[in-house]
C-alpha cells in the first residue's frame, strides 16, 4: 500500500493532537527531508516531512538523521519564519495527499503572524511550499516554473494554485451501485484491471490498498456482490479514520519478505499513541536505509572490483615479463659461443653465424644477428640483454609477491563487502580502505558517491571494536566483523592463552575462544564447535571439508608492514569441517 490519500488521511488524524505545540527546531537533513522539532505539555516531538519521489511521506518520527554542519537556505528560512510559532492547525482535503500546517504566533513587535506550510505529497512533484496567510509564496523546496507540463508556478512572491486532478472523489459515492455501474461502463470484467482501474479513476486510492482489499477478503472471482464487499470495506477504512480503530500491518511478498503494508479496522480502540504514525516512520526508515546501504555497497564493491582488475592486469603483464626472463640464459650462452669463436668468425656484418655449441657435445648451432653490428657488438648486446633480464628477474619477482599480498587483500575486502550487514560495516570498511594507499585513487570517489564519512573511534582511536559474541557451554566466542577488527581482537583484546582460530587458505574472520579460569580448558566437541563458526564466518561457509587452523594468541605475529587482517602463526593443529 503506497502512501496514499486514504493513509495520509489516518496519519493526519493522528497529528491533530500536536495541534497548539511550539516549533523549537528545523533540520533538513537531506535535499528531500525537512524535520520539525515541536514541543507540547513538556514532551518533544519531531515532525518528519520527506517528499522523496519514492518514499514520500508526512509522519512523526523517532529515528535521528545526521544533519549537515551548514543548514541549506531554505531550513534556514524555515526557521526565521517558524521557530517560536505555534501549529493551530492541520488541514487536509478529502483523499488528496496534501497537507496544510497553519502556524501562529507573534512577531519582535507583538503583532500576530500567520504562516502555512503546505505540503504535497505526489511522488516525483511533491513539495514543501511555505505561503503567508494570503497564500503568496515565501519560498518552496523545490522551484517550478510553467511549462508544457505544469499548469502554475511554484516561485517566491507569487500566489499559490492548488493543483487539480481529473480524477473522480470517493467520498461523494453512497451507493455501491454506483461504483459497480462506473466500473462495468469502463469494461472492466476481471480482477486483475480493478486495483489498476479504481487508483486511476478515483482519487487517494492506490493499487496496492485495493489488491490487499482483494487478498484479504479472499475474492477469486469478479461479481457484484465482490464488487460490493470491495465498496464497503473502503468505506469502512474511510469511516473509521477518526474512531481510533484503525491499525497497520506488514504484508509479505511472494519470498516471505515483508515488503508492503495496509490499513485494516480492529473494531476497538488502540491505546497506543501515534501508533499510525511510529508504524509508517519505521516501516520507510527500514526502506530507506536498506536502499541506502544496498546503493553504497554497490558503489562500493564496483570501486573495489576496478582497482582488483588493475592489480590483475599487473599481475599478467609480470608473468609476461618473467616467461621473457626465463631464456635470459639462452642469451648469455650465444654471447660466450660468440666470444670464443670470434677467430673463426669473418669480421664483417652479418644476419646470422653458424657454430659449435660446447654446451651442447659441439653440435652446430644458429644464432640470428643485428646485421647492423659486427658479430663482437653483438656478442656484447647479447650479454647486456642477460643482464638485463638478471636483475629485471630479481625486481619482477618482487613486485609479483606484492602484486599477490594486495590481490589477497583486496578480495579480503570484497569478502568484507558481501559479509557487511548495515551501514556501520560499510563505515567500518571505509575506514580500512581510507588508510591504504591501494585505494587512495579510489577514496574519494567511494566518499562522492555514497556520501559515507570516516567514523569516530573507540577510545583506543584505532578501532571501532564490537565484534560477534557467541556463547558455546560457557565460554565466549568473539569474531571480528572487518581487518581492522580481526587486527585489534587478535592482537590487542585477545589474552595469550586464548585459542585463535581461522580457516586455512581461505578469507574469513578471526575467530578466539576466551580462556575461562573458572571453567576446564575446551576439549575436542568445543574446539569444533568454534572451528564451525571459524567457518561460518568465511569464505568456505558453503563449502565441506574446510581446513581449520587453531593455535594459542601468543604464537599469532603480525608481520611488520603487513596490511590489516594479515598475520603469521606456528605451533597449529588443524580441523576439518
Amino acid at each position: 500500500m503506497a502512501f496514499d490519500g486514504i493513509v495520509n488521511k489516518a496519519i493526519c488524524s493522528e497529528l491533530t493532537e500536536l495541534c497548539n505545540c511550539r516549533i523549537d527546531k528545523i533540520f533538513q537533513p537531506n535535499k528531500n527531508t525537512i524535520i520539525l522539532g515541536m514541543y507540547l505539555n513538556g514532551k518533544n516531538y519531531a515532525l518528519n516531512i520527506c517528499v522523496d519521489s519514492k518514499y514520500y511521506r508526512l509522519s512523526l518520527t523517532t529515528h535521528s538523521k545526521p544533519n549537515p554542519q551548514i543548514a541549506p537556505n531554505f531550513c534556514m528560512l524555515l526557521r526565521k519564519n517558524l521557530i517560536g510559532l505555534k501549529l493551530k492547525n492541520i488541514i487536509t482535503f478529502d483523499l488528496e495527499r496534501l497537507v496544510i500546517l497553519e502556524f501562529e504566533g507573534f512577531d519582535d513587535i507583538d503583532e500576530i503572524v500567520n504562516k502555512k506550510l503546505i505540503v504535497e505529497l505526489m511522488g516525483k512533484h511533491s513539495n514543501i511550499i511555505l505561503t503567508d496567510y494570503n497564500n503568496i509564496i515565501i519560498d518552496s523546496l523545490r522551484h517550478i516554473k510553467e511549462n508544457d507540463d505544469n499548469y502554475r508556478d511554484i516561485l517566491p512572491h507569487t500566489k499559490y494554485v492548488f493543483p487539480t486532478t481529473t480524477k473522480k472523489d470517493f467520498l461523494e459515492l453512497y451507493d455501491y451501485k454506483v461504483f459497480y455501474n462506473t466500473i462495468i461502463e469502463s469494461n472492466v470484467y476481471n480482477l486483475d484491471d480493478l486495483p489498476y482501474f479504481i487508483s486511476n479513476y478515483y482519487n487517494g486510492i492506490s493499487k496496492n490498498f485495493i489488491n490487499n482489499i482483494i487478498k484479504k477478503l479472499n475474492i477469486n472471482i469478479f461479481s457484484e456482490a465482490n464488487i460490493k464487499l470491495i465498496f464497503n470495506y473502503i468505506k469502512n477504512i474511510i469511516d473509521k479514520i477518526d474512531s481510533n480503530t484503525l491499525y497497520f500491518e506488514k504484508s509479505k511478498n511472494e519470498k516471505g519478505i515483508f515488503n508492503d503494508y495496509y490499513l485494516f479496522d480492529t473494531n476497538k480502540k488502540q491505546p497506543d499513541d501515534f501508533r499510525l504514525n511510529f508504524f509508517i516512520d519505521d516501516f520507510y526508515s527500514q526502506k530507506e536505509n536498506s536502499e541506502e546501504f544496498k546503493s553504497s555497497r554497490n558503489t562500493m564493491m564496483k570501486l573495489i572490483l576496478e582497482t582488483f582488475k588493475k592489480y590483475h592486469k599487473r599481475l599478467e603483464n609480470i608473468d609476461k615479463k618473467l616467461q621473457e626472463c626465463k631464456n635470459m640464459d639462452k642469451y648469455r650462452i650465444y654471447g660466450e659461443l660468440i666470444t670464443a669463436n670470434l677467430y673463426k668468425i669473418p669480421n664483417k656484418n652479418t644476419d646470422s653465424v653458424e657454430i659449435e655449441n660446447y654446451y651442447n657435445n659441439n653440435n652446430l648451432i644458429k644464432i640470428t644477428l643485428d646485421k647492423k653490428y659486427s658479430p663482437s657488438i653483438n656478442a656484447k648486446m647479447f650479454f647486456k640483454k642477460y643482464n638485463k633480464l638478471k636483475n629485471a628477474l630479481e625486481i619482477v619477482t618482487k613486485q609479483k609477491n606484492d602484486t599477490l599480498k594486495e590481490i589477497d587483500y583486496i578480495e579480503s575486502i570484497v569478502y568484507e563487502l558481501e559479509n557487511s550487514a548495515d551501514m556501520n560495516d560499510l563505515i567500518n570498511i571505509f575506514d580500512e580502505i581510507s588508510e591504504n594507499n591501494i585505494f587512495k585513487e579510489k577514496k574519494q570517489t567511494v566518499n562522492k558517491r555514497t556520501n559515507i564519512k570516516k567514523s569516530r573511534l573507540t577510545k583506543n582511536k584505532e578501532v571501532s571494536f564490537n565484534p560477534i559474541k557467541y556463547n558455546i557451554d560457557g565460554y565466549t566466542i568473539l569474531v571480528g566483523r572487518n581487518n581492522k577488527e580481526n587486527d585489534y581482537l587478535t592482537l590487542k583484546f585477545a589474552n595469550k592463552n586464548d585459542i585463535w582460530f581461522h580457516t586455512k587458505d581461505f578469507h574469513g574472520s578471526h575467530t578466539i575462544l576466551k580462556i575461562n579460569t573458572d571453567l576446564p580448558y575446551p576439549n575436542e566437541d568445543i574446539l569444533y564447535k568454534v572451528s564451525k563458526l571459524a567457518v561460518k564466518h568465511s569464505k568456505a561457509k558453503n563449502s565441506s571439508n574446510v581446513p581449520v587452523d587453531y593455535c594459542e594468541i601468543k604464537y599469532v605475529k603480525k608481520p611488520s608492514g603487513s596490511k590489516p587482517g594479515m598475520v603469521i602463526y606456528s605451533h597449529n593443529k588443524t580441523l576439518y569441517i
